[in-house]
């Protein structure tokens, strides 16, 4: 098993990836789990992907607060311009944490991309903050994101659209509200078309926890479900028409539950219990300002 103790030089955040309708009435494990790394810094609860925000901030302000969050601040961006404001700037100056609602994660990327806010974001997480998202806000983590596609059915290899997400994570397409909305078949669609990436199926009040970029651990009461097509021997998604249904043969799959592990980098399950401790702990330091957003920006492609 690959060793996942933290070396100093590559210290990097937490990424906080949840299926949607995450518990925010019971025990709140999930959003505990988000206050819990934040600790004593800055949350910025961010509803850029919502076409109508209202009350996406003030429900998570009251969870959060409740949870022992002290420093909680709602960041609205309603069209790009918002992104590059001084107010918005000093909103994310020294922030800890951050966190996307969820909405349409098409959004987010083009109201964002390319903006101070997302090179801002890049280096909290670079300096090892921590990013969370909810439904659209999951989506969006990966290099490319699923924006449309049909659900509940077996997939149709011209249903699914895509378009480059934040890059946050490589060589993973990350679906939400998955066993809910019965995502199965678009998310081998996605694999399909590049066996290289991991497909990462995510059900509601459901989240993984993502270390250093190696490993997650799954908390929540659903599953996570993880596609793995780097042994496919055929499929027809480059011959087939766009109404034809996929096919596709030697699909490796997991399906994990709370506790579980599963490492990124040999794409297997691993013992939760065997991992480092000390990685789970995060200090709450302010994170620095980069000076050049832009050219932060541009390294952390």
């Amino acid at each position: 098993m690959p060793d996942h103790k933290r070396r100093k030089e590559d210290r990097v955040g937490t990424l906080i990836i949840i299926g949607g309708h995450e518990d925010k009435e019971g025990d709140r494990e999930i959003l505990q789990e988000v206050a819990r790394r934040v600790g004593k810094g800055k949350l910025v609860v961010t509803t850029v992907a919502s076409h109508e925000p209202e009350g996406y901030f003030d429900t998570y302000r009251k969870v959060f607060k409740d949870l022992g969050l002290k420093n909680v601040m709602g960041l609205d961006v309603n069209e790009r311009a918002d992104a590059v404001t001084e107010e918005t700037g000093k909103l994310l100056e020294d922030a800890r944490g951050i966190f996307f609602t969820g909405g349409d994660q098409l959004r987010i990327t083009s109201q964002i991309g390319d903006t101070q806010m997302e090179a801002r974001i890049r280096e909290i997480f670079a300096s090892g903050g921590v990013i969370c998202g909810t439904s659209a806000g999951a989506s969006v983590m990966c290099e490319t994101m699923m924006i449309e596609g049909k659900g509940g059915e077996s997939h149709r290899i011209g249903d699914l659209r895509m378009a480059p997400g934040l890059g946050l994570i490589r060589d993973a397409i990350i679906d939400q509200h998955f066993a809910e909305r019965g995502r199965m078949g678009r998310l081998l669609g996605a694999v399909a078309q590049n066996p290289r990436v991991l497909g990462i199926g995510i059900d509601e009040d459901t989240t993984i926890v993502v270390e250093e970029l190696r490993y997650f651990t799954v908390l929540g009461s659903g599953a996570v479900y993880v596609v793995d097509g780097s042994c496919v021997t055929h499929s027809n998604i480059a011959e087939g028409g766009e109404d034809q249904i996929l096919s596709i043969y030697d699909v490796k799959l997991h399906v994990l539950s709370k506790g579980d592990a599963f490492d990124l980098q040999e794409r297997r399950p691993l013992d939760a219990c065997k991992l480092d401790p000390g990685s789970k702990a995060q200090d709450s330091s302010p994170i620095p300002e980069i000076e050049n957003p832009r050219a932060a920006s541009a390294a952390s492609d």
